[in-house]
């Protein structure tokens, strides 16, 4: 039995990750923290939850514990990763803390320092599908963003086959659940009900160098990119429709070769037949990514979908936790 603590539970990625484990086989959920909530059931706060009481963080105890999962904000989640590691914990990270390499490019685009730089070197990033060598040895993984998960997927076969030819425009829309729980003024229900919003578009957007630092792990030269993310009046799932310039040669029978030779014996992964084009249903409540191959002259149009709680948040997760616990990848997510 794999004995996992989880850390910021009333989230909608902590709540979507208990749901998970409560089904999964091989799992025991020792315990769940909250802040705002101790003492509480977890089904106090989110009604179809399983009965789990909320204990403060301070009282977590990590010597009960193989694998801890952090739903937390981004620079909280490093201070405990911190502490959990010293502990002799394995941590699954699901903010942002440690899926850049660069502290200064954290920095940047996160606007404060590191809180544990020295950790940056040592996480493994958790795109499952080509971390798997990796991960039965990681003592940090570092889970991917949705928007990344949703993109890097989509682009890995062709960026590794060399067959981009220029700028690759990554046009993505998220649900509500995408911005958290935390209420602001343009995630409630007025605001986003009827509408449809870009936001953070240029170089803006903090999942930008995420992507780009994934592209360039698979090509020398990885090509420059446009991310454009958008808000779409949907509680959950991502649609990103991506456009990349090929070089010549490359025709739909030679595509769809080579993404079944990538994706054909992947679990979560599901190429679609020639013509049909990826959807929020193809994907939302599961732990797939659906990927559309459409050729138009010179062009490849994907279509790539996925659940932003679960292939892009608390799914992936587990998927990561399944590989390094040498357990069947699939416990869990079927």
């Amino acid at each position: 039995m794999i004995r996992i603590g989880i850390y910021g539970t009333t989230g909608y990625t902590g709540v979507e990750l208990v749901k998970i484990l409560h089904r999964h086989p091989q799992v025991e959920i020792v315990f769940a923290t909250s802040v705002s909530s101790v003492g509480k059931s977890l089904q106090d706060v989110f009604a179809a939850a399983p009965d789990i009481l909320l204990i403060h963080p301070d009282n977590a105890p990590l010597d009960q514990i193989d694998v801890a999962f952090l739903c937390l904000g981004h620079g909280d989640a490093a201070a405990v990763a911190v502490k959990v590691l010293q502990a002799g914990v394995r941590v699954i990270d699901l903010s942002a803390d440690f899926r850049l390499k660069d502290a200064a490019a954290y920095h940047h685009w996160y606007h404060h320092p590191h809180p544990a730089p020295e950790l940056l070197p040592t996480a493994v990033y958790g795109l499952t599908e080509f971390a798997r060598p990796h991960l039965p040895n990681a003592q940090l993984v570092a889970n991917p963003g949705c928007y990344p998960t949703s993109i890097l997927l989509a682009l890995q076969p062709l960026c590794a086959a060399d067959a981009i030819a220029g700028t690759v425009i990554a046009d993505s829309k998220s649900g509500v659940s995408g911005a958290g729980r935390v209420p602001k003024q343009n995630t409630h229900f007025v605001e986003v009900a009827d509408n449809f919003s870009p936001y953070s578009i240029g170089r803006q957007h903090r999942h930008l160098p995420e992507i780009e630092q994934g592209l360039s792990s698979w090509h020398d030269q990885p090509p420059s990119l446009i991310f454009s993310p958008h808000l779409l009046p949907v509680p959950r799932g991502i649609l990103s429709t991506i456009y990349v310039p090929l070089h010549q040669g490359w025709t739909d029978k030679k595509l769809h070769e080579l993404y079944q030779a990538t994706y054909g014996h992947e679990s979560f992964i599901r190429v679609l037949k020639a013509g049909q084009v990826a959807t929020l249903a193809h994907a939302v409540h599961t732990n797939l990514c659906a990927i559309g191959l459409t050729l138009t002259r010179d062009t490849l149009i994907l279509t790539s979908a996925i659940d932003n709680l679960i292939k892009g948040a608390s799914g992936q997760a587990v998927q990561n936790m399944n590989v390094m616990m040498g357990v069947d990848e699939r416990l869990g997510l079927l």
